[in-house]
């Protein structure tokens, strides 16, 4: 039986992506998110991604771990995603249980 790889959360994104195996970031298009604070090449014409600023507007480091969670505004923010928040509720349960198992 496999054991589930854990999930490093220093590489998920605001918008719960993870920027490590991006094409464009290994092509160094884009520095990603986390690196760029946000401003990255597929937010230049708005200056900088929504999804980040909100997040770090609300000390969270992604969405799904923020107060508001889920916001009315978050399917327009990731319309890339129709599921996006049945994802960042698995990625907030997994880091939930994450600080949980370290703690013991």
């Amino acid at each position: 039986m496999s054991k589930k790889q854990k999930i490093d959360f220093n590489t998920i994104t605001a918008c719960g992506e993870c920027c490590t195996d991006c094409r464009k970031k290994k092509e160094g298009i884009c520095k990603g998110c986390i690196e760029a604070d946000g401003y990255v090449p597929e937010w230049a014409e708005s200056g900088r991604c929504k999804v980040h600023e909100c997040a770090r507007k609300h000390n969270a480091p992604f969405c799904g771990l923020c107060d508001e969670f889920p916001c009315k505004q978050l399917p327009a923010l990731i319309h890339w995603n129709p599921d996006i928040v049945e994802h960042l509720t698995m990625l907030a349960r997994e880091k939930d249980h994450d600080i949980s198992t370290d703690a013991v």
